[in-house]
């Protein structure tokens, strides 16, 4: 069954966010940090060349709407001044005929009419308004008001002037409807040789003006317009009859208050630019406008370039920071690498040295600390070692005194009772126990001579109790010259006589069996004895040396010292096992590696 780890309260996406972010990758850290520090970099100057070109394309849109603007304004200003002079033309034609009307003066103004397309009609009235003569020769509207019009008021206001009229359709002759301007201008001639006041009037196709402001384009929607600076009248729209029929509106109040220049608008409900020049010398304003969102598209164009520049750098980026990051952390990782090993335990690595940067001098300290580490290591297995054999051949070495003094004494009361036999036999076995304790100073021997050895402590001892135990040793044939340490068995044996059957009623019994396991010998020390508790069982190797130092009961080196010994020498897979029960006895087992005659004896690791 598979339980399911409770989430934390209150863990939401940003705590996810967060523990993502503590990624201990050093490769994940520098990408990271090069991709936030590039993106930065890149959005900064994104948006500062996004401003500096949106500001270069709004001023260029400006200026690209002054110079259309201008450029209309100076054909409009050449075409007013071939009206002007075209008007001039007929003025001095008319003022040099000495009398009116003249067949002479007409064909000059029928010449003048058949070269300019533009020249609808010319007229001369009298102050009254009446005909005096005009061109071409059609039939006049009778119920024309000529001295309503607009032109002719004008004219009269202001004598010696030529005024230009507002467009308006011409309804001066039958049948004939043309969209004009008309100049008019009072002037003095002589009729019938008398002077007097009479109102010039010269008509001008507007057609001309509109097919040249027509073909004007500010971007897709922008367009060209004229009005009157002096009242705000529409002279020219694109869009006229909207305009009269009120579904469109221009703020011509806001375009009178500029002479030139440039402004935003969106009274319209749209953002417009607003370009504005004056026409010299006739009083017109031509006012040029174009959409701020086709200027705001050139931008937008901008901003997606930039954009999509940004994702491509970043991708690049992206891909050259994670190939770098990835070379830079190489020998980082292999250094981590190393470490987790020597955190193991393991200190036989070397890393390879590289460079002179912090990487390769952290590499080169690295392998002189795990060196220094190993050297340390190896002194202090040694130091230890030779600190455990030092205190192991102290505490054996007390062995012999307390012995030897407990066999004289046993020796002397033998000798004091006339037996000699046994004196003879006590000091050939005590004899026999110092030569193999002794062992010319060797600490390995045969299990025979360990087997020899403890064989005469047990005959010493039972001599001492007066045969209140027997022993019994059974040795396999090979495993006889199998090498060991010395002086295991003793100690052992030792124990079992002090705490097991020293203080029985009844004659103990000790076996002692030495027999090949496999790769291993398993020496056997088995007592019939009191036994013990299994709280004292459980201490026993780790605990105190048994016996009592000052009385010589028990080893000075005890159970625990025979277990250091032999893992000392042979490793951890050796050593001491013991079973015991209360009233049954204690078996001891030493587990030593098999060793036959010509082996290299094993020795603990340094």
């Amino acid at each position: 069954m598979i339980r399911r780890v409770p989430q934390p309260p209150g863990r939401g996406p940003l705590a996810s966010l967060i523990e993502i972010w503590k990624v201990k990758s050093i490769q994940f850290i520098i990408t990271v940090y090069f991709m936030v520090m590039m993106l930065l970099v890149m959005v900064i100057v994104s948006v500062l060349l996004y401003n500096k070109f949106a500001r270069t394309a709004e001023q260029n849109a400006f200026r690209s709407n002054e110079q259309i603007v201008e450029q209309v304004k100076f054909n409009v200003e050449r075409y007013v001044a071939g009206m002007d002079q075209a008007f001039k033309t007929v003025d001095e034609r008319i003022r040099a005929s000495k009398t009116l009307p003249d067949e002479k003066l007409e064909e000059q103004l029928g010449t003048i009419i058949a070269t300019r397309s533009d020249v609808v009609s010319m007229a001369l009235f009298t102050a009254q308004g009446t005909p005096v003569a005009h061109l071409p020769e059609l039939g006049m509207r009778r119920n024309t008001r000529i001295a309503d019009q607009g032109w002719f008021r004008s004219a009269l206001e202001n004598p010696g002037h030529a005024t230009v009229s507002l467009p308006h359709v011409q309804n001066l002759y039958q049948g004939k409807y043309p969209w004009v301007v008309s100049m008019s201008k009072s002037i003095m001639v002589e009729r019938d040789g008398v002077r007097e006041q009479a109102v010039l009037l010269v008509d001008f196709n507007f057609k001309t003006i509109d097919d040249l402001l027509s073909r004007v384009s500010l971007g897709q929607r922008g367009y060209v317009y004229i009005i009157d600076e002096s009242a705000g009248n529409m002279v020219y729209h694109p869009q006229q009859q909207l305009i009269y029929a009120g579904l469109k509106y221009e703020n011509v109040e806001q375009a009178l208050k500029y002479t030139y220049g440039n402004y935003v608008d969106d009274t319209s409900g749209e953002t417009r630019l607003i370009t504005i020049q004056t026409v010299n010398n006739i009083g017109w304003k031509l006012i040029g406008v174009s959409y701020m969102n086709e200027i705001v598209t050139g931008k937008r164009d901008i901003g997606w370039f930039l954009a999509w520049l940004v994702l491509g750098v970043l991708i690049f980026v992206l891909l050259l920071s994670a190939f770098m990051s990835a070379k830079i952390s190489q020998p980082i990782r292999r250094l981590e690498r190393s470490m987790s090993k020597v955190e193991q335990g393991v200190f036989d690595i070397h890393i390879q040295e590289g460079g002179e940067d912090e990487v390769g001098r952290l590499s080169r300290r690295f392998n002189f600390m795990v060196a220094r580490i190993r050297e340390l290591m190896e002194i202090s297995i040694r130091e230890q070692e030779a600190k455990r054999k030092s205190e192991l051949e102290v505490l054996q070495s007390q062995i012999n005194p307390h012995f030897l003094y407990n066999t004289l004494n046993s020796v002397v009361r033998l000798a004091g009772s006339g037996k000699s036999e046994e004196v003879i036999r006590m000091i050939t076995a005590l004899s026999k126990f110092f030569r193999i304790s002794l062992s010319k100073g060797k600490s390995v021997i045969t299990v025979a001579e360990e087997l020899e050895h403890v064989r005469n402590y047990l005959i010493i001892q039972t001599m001492r109790y007066k045969n209140k135990f027997r022993f019994e040793i059974q040795c396999e044939e090979e495993v006889k010259e199998s090498r060991t340490l010395k002086l295991i068995l003793q100690p052992i044996v030792e124990n079992a006589i002090y705490h097991g059957i020293e203080m029985m009623v009844d004659e103990g019994f000790i076996l002692i069996r030495a027999e090949r396991d496999g790769g291993r010998v398993r020496l056997t020390v088995q007592d019939d004895g009191l036994g013990m508790p299994p709280e004292k069982l459980q201490g026993l190797l780790a605990g105190k040396p048994e016996g009592d130092e000052e009385t010589g009961s028990g080893s000075g080196v005890g159970t625990r010292n025979v277990h250091e010994r032999i893992r000392l020498m042979y490793g951890e897979g050796y050593g001491l096992e013991i079973e015991s029960q209360l009233e049954m006895g204690t078996t001891v087992t030493l587990w030593i590696p098999f060793l036959p005659p010509g082996t290299r004896e094993e020795t603990p690791s340094s």
